[in-house]
This record gives structure tokens, sequence and C-alpha cells, in this order.
């Protein structure tokens, strides 16, 4: 379940609420019990676990036409 992170504008404590995707936007009180809250938008780290971990090569080489032609 997703989890959702919120501040209030009261007393400024930031937490989170977990609560499934299609109530994200439903209003929320703190924890202290106000309920002037605001959603704060949060930050998503994928990762994976792809190929090899060495960079990708680049493409074209420079020279006149992208590599190594006698144009």
């Amino acid at each position: 379940m997703p989890r959702y992170e919120f501040r209030c504008r009261a007393c400024g404590d930031t937490f989170e609420v977990s609560r499934p995707m299609r109530e994200a936007s439903a209003p929320t009180a703190c924890p202290q019990g106000h309920g002037d809250t605001v959603k704060l938008l949060s930050t998503v780290a994928v990762t994976g676990r792809g190929g090899s971990s060495s960079p990708a090569p680049s493409a074209g080489g420079g020279g006149c036409c992208g590599g190594a032609c006698g144009c």
C-alpha cells in the first residue's frame, strides 16, 4: 500500500499515511488532531537489476561523418 507524506500547517509536523491510491487526495488530520494539512510531493527512487554495471557505450566517434570515413 502506498505511503503519502503530509505536513500540518498548524503545528508544522510532517507525517506519513498509508492508504490506497484511490484515496491519495483525501483529507487527513495530523497526529496532533489538526485538520489543516497538505499532501507533500514525494520523489520516487526506481532501481533495478538490469545488465552490467559498466556505462553504456557512447555513440559516434568524432570525425567528419561520425566515424573514421574518408569524406
